[in-house]
């Protein structure tokens, strides 16, 4: 309990000492050397006022509820997607010799690249929005399912096969099991790029949202409000993060001993 206590607290004193030294930054290049013009460089006290202003009128808590129902069905439909892609690839050979290397030259595309797409297609539109989140993802779960199947030791699947178990049960009884925590980190790492698409869709779009929340700050020339909206998109990042997929992994590795 006091152990906890203490990381607690060497916590709370990390940040604390990061928000002291920021404000100190501000102080000194705005006000004193005047280094940086005061809109231009964000401060933590105007941070704060930023979140007391949003907070207040309920804006703030409507762009996070909305960002993530858009994140998460995106997440869900790139999810069944990239699975479903995954297993093709590592079932036929031909699809991995031959689609992998497309499937990875996709993912490297930058999300905002399906933006023009998305509007074009969809026009201003929650569709636009979670087309993004969906191509911004997808693929790289894929190639995390093609690869979690593909690391399985090759000498479970012989003992699997020597004990008479056709392919059905080979994938249900042995490869499922075996490949399911690298799946999970793909599906952590499948909720990053979704949670960036979505922000690269939002920001293009005229859709309640932290992406359209920020671009408002931007056209107003408040540093402060586009410095929060960054903060509590990685703070939400974080939490769902910490709250879901890593409850998830703890699960799967306990029933594995691991």
């Amino acid at each position: 309990m006091k152990k906890n206590k203490g990381k607690t607290l060497g916590v709370i004193l990390f940040f604390a000492g990061i928000l002291i030294a920021w404000q100190l930054v501000y102080f000194a290049g705005v006000d004193l050397l005047s280094i940086w013009k005061s809109y231009a460089m964000p401060s933590p006290s105007g941070v704060w006022i930023s979140f007391i202003k949003l907070a207040g009128d309920g804006s703030l808590l409507a762009a996070i509820v909305y960002s993530l129902v858009r994140g998460a069905i995106g997440y869900l439909i790139a999810l069944v997607i990239g699975a479903v892609l995954g297993f093709l690839m590592n079932h036929f050979e031909y699809l991995h010799r031959n689609l992998r290397p497309l499937v990875m030259g996709i993912q490297t595309l930058p999300s905002i690249c399906w933006v023009p797409f998305s509007i074009l297609w969809f026009g201003l539109t929650q569709q636009a929005i979670i087309f993004v989140v969906v191509m911004g993802s997808a693929f790289g779960m894929a190639i995390s399912v093609d690869n979690a199947i593909r690391n399985v030791p090759s000498i479970c699947l012989k003992a699997a096969r020597t004990m008479g178990a056709n392919k059905r049960q080979i994938y249900r009884k042995v490869i499922l099991p075996a490949s399911l925590p690298e799946m999970v980190s793909g599906l952590k790492q499948g909720w990053s790029f979704a949670w960036r698409a979505l922000m690269s869709g939002e920001v293009m779009t005229t859709c309640t949202g932290l992406g359209q929340t920020l671009i408002t700050g931007r056209n107003l020339a408040d540093i402060n409000q586009v410095m929060l909206v960054m903060i509590v998109i990685v703070l939400t990042g974080i939490v769902i993060d910490q709250t879901v997929f890593r409850q998830i992994e703890k699960r799967v590795y306990a029933k594995r001993g691991m």
